[in-house]
């Protein structure tokens, strides 16, 4: 079995049985093609099915000398985890060289999050004499207002905007749909948008459908949406490094900063674990110190 062999497999195993988007695809294939290319140099282009668990304790020690960070290390070998599982469970090889491999521990790293202000400067430094202005003004709302993911917001459908009841549909990790409430005050930013600047677009035909649209009238990329945050920072001089994702860690916390029950958060998060979740009551110990003292008896 050669490695091409092995990661179109695995690649669609990923794609068709774990449902996962293109972006997380890419970042597993991209996990094996670094085990691959230290191989090659290390053990002679060593094959897939022939790789044993001292060539992985090998390969780890590599990264450790190459400076790779604990946090990338540990990304990497649950990749490779991934790969040897599928290849076991095809029965491409009869044991798991993966089974005892360790990773290095990892401790969660708390996210930066911006202040109720700092999000109000960022979304009035927007210059909405500029055609893409409203567009802009209205894809920061609702990523506040609304706690997205970047892959959601730029794939936001016009079809699932029920802004009569006051939610929207969002398709996250895995393709699993769920429904977010969503500010009025976001919904008049996207209403404006679309009544305005989006009227004006040649819109692609694989794109109608799509909410958020560049000047060629197609689907935003996510690079783009970083680059709309990093230049209103850098406009506002803010001494932070934010992304999209900081307004989703903004979102969480200020929610639970107001009381927001943490299952109601996990939901709009779009979180399986709630695990994932309970890293947001970290940033702010009034919540933990008020919740013992409503909830426990000697509170």
């Amino acid at each position: 079995m050669k490695w091409e062999e092995a990661k179109k497999g695995f690649d669609s195993y990923l794609r068709l049985e774990k449902s996962l988007s293109q972006n997380s695809i890419s970042a597993y294939i991209n996990d094996i093609n670094k085990l691959i290319v230290y191989l090659d140099a290390k053990f002679n282009g060593m094959l897939p099915d022939k790789v044993k668990l001292i060539h992985l304790k090998d390969f780890v020690q590599w990264l450790n000398e190459e400076n790779v960070s604990p946090r990338t290390q540990a990304r990497t070998i649950s990749g490779i985890k991934s790969f040897y599982k599928y290849l076991l469970l095809g029965g491409k090889i009869e044991s798991d060289p993966t089974s005892l491999l360790e990773a290095p521990k990892v401790g969660r790293k708390l996210p930066d999050i911006l202040s109720v202000d700092e999000i109000d400067r960022l979304i009035n430094a927007v210059d909405v004499s500029k055609s893409e202005g409203q567009r802009n003004k209205a894809i920061l709302e609702t990523l506040y207002g609304c706690g997205l993911r970047v892959s959601e917001l730029v794939n936001l459908k016009l079809s699932n905007l029920y802004f009569s009841k006051g939610y929207i549909k969002v398709e996250g990790k895995n393709n699993k749909e769920r429904l977010v409430p969503i500010s009025r005050r976001a919904m008049d930013e996207i209403e404006a948008y679309i009544n305005g600047y989006r009227r004006t677009l040649k819109v692609d035909s694989e794109s109608e459908d799509i909410l958020f649209l560049n000047r060629r009238g197609k689907k935003l990329s996510r690079v783009m949406i970083f680059t709309i945050i990093k230049n209103l920072a850098d406009k506002i001089k803010l001494n932070k490094k934010i992304s999209p994702h900081t307004f989703r860690h903004s979102f969480a916390t200020h929610l639970i900063e107001g009381g927001a029950d943490l299952r109601v958060v996990q939901e709009m998060l779009g979180h399986e674990s709630i695990l994932t979740t309970e890293i947001y009551t970290h940033l702010d110990r009034n919540y933990l110190h008020d919740t013992i003292n409503q909830f426990h008896p000697r509170g």
